[in-house]
């Protein structure tokens, strides 16, 4: 199965970084009751989660966390909220998820075929021996959980890859192409005390006016390279962009995307300001085909997306709520594993 290691590492990136753990996670919808076995802390629809399970997703999370951002980001609040609880969060999501996308698996009579099972158990097995003791105990792990845990892995990629198999739209160069632009801002507008735009008085927009077509005129002369011009007159620190369509607002998009390679533009008003294009690439072949690829993924996604979110919102989920808050990250030296998500079947 050449998706998993995809997969794998989509999960993973997609638990460590920062901008998707600040801005919180979804909220997914719990009915609580007493009515759990031991260490068991979420059911969905009699797809059990236990805690050896959640501890092992979240140790591997906080150590690859740890090594980006260093273990005193635990420390850190948000919104009155611990990043520690974040984590926390996000991983129950994921787990979820996993739980779920075996739900579907049964529902599409899916399973592993002889060799994904051998493949399955293989890589259980020299993941576990990775272990030491400490971590074993700490996270309270043996050898048929990985089995199980790495069984169900796989077969949510396998839904995945059966649910998006027929997603294959043609994606012509026009759509996916990709440009390079020099660009000049003179901008229309300030900022106040808190970091809010405000908007030119009318007098202070004449003269942005008049300054930005000073400066197009000496970009259209090429007496001076335009790099230089917008080097020495543009108020945006960055000088060049490369982007796809989609990236940038509407009307710089719409010019750039009209430029011949070389070509200058007229000037263009937007809310930040007037701005001054120049093409230097109209049609980056090896960017194209690889925006390509990543429109195909997006559309496959959001594809899966519509058919995941249809079949949980009938499903029942329960949490036990207790065992969830008594969690806590494992802060011990020994325990350092984070290598289990980094698989290839």
């Amino acid at each position: 199965m050449p998706g998993i290691r995809k997969r794998a590492l989509c999960l993973i990136l997609s638990l460590i970084l920062m901008c998707a753990l600040l801005s919180g996670c979804e909220k997914r919808r719990y009915v609580l009751t007493t009515a759990f076995e031991k260490n068991e802390l979420m059911r969905i629809n009699g797809k059990s989660c236990y805690l050896p399970e959640m501890m092992l997703y979240l140790t591997t999370v906080q150590n690859r966390y740890k090594e980006v951002y260093g273990p005193e980001i635990f420390e850190r609040t948000v919104d009155g909220v611990s990043i520690a609880d974040r984590l926390k969060d996000m991983v129950l999501a994921k787990v979820a998820q996993i739980k779920a996308m075996n739900l579907m698996a049964e529902s599409y009579g899916l399973k592993l075929t002889e060799e994904e099972n051998r493949q399955v158990f293989e890589r259980a097995e020299a993941f576990y021996q990775t272990l030491n003791a400490k971590e074993r105990e700490t996270i309270g792990v043996k050898a048929d959980d990985i089995r199980k845990y790495y069984t169900e892995y796989a077969l949510a990629d396998k839904v995945y890859d059966h649910v998006i198999k027929d997603i294959n739209p043609e994606i012509s160069d026009d759509e996916a192409r990709i440009v390079t632009v020099w660009h000049i801002l003179i901008k229309t507008y300030s900022l106040d005390a808190d970091g809010n735009r405000v908007k030119y008085s009318e007098r202070a927009m004449k003269e942005a006016y008049e300054t930005a077509r000073l400066v197009h005129e000496l970009a259209v002369s090429g007496e001076d390279s335009f790099e230089s011009i917008a080097a020495k007159y543009s108020e945006d620190p960055e000088l060049s962009y490369t982007f796809g369509r989609g990236e940038m607002s509407e009307k710089i998009e719409e010019v750039a995307f009209s430029l011949d390679k070389d070509a200058v533009s007229d000037i263009v008003e937007t809310e930040s300001g007037y701005h001054i294009i120049k093409c230097v690439s109209d049609f980056d072949v090896e960017m194209t085909q690889e925006n390509k690829i990543a429109i195909l993924k997006q559309r496959r996604e959001t594809a899966f997306d519509e058919t995941y979110d249809a079949f949980v919102e009938g499903l029942t989920k329960t949490l036990n709520r207790k065992l969830y808050d008594s969690i806590e990250l494992i802060r011990d030296e020994e325990v350092v594993t984070s290598d289990f998500f980094d698989v290839e079947f």
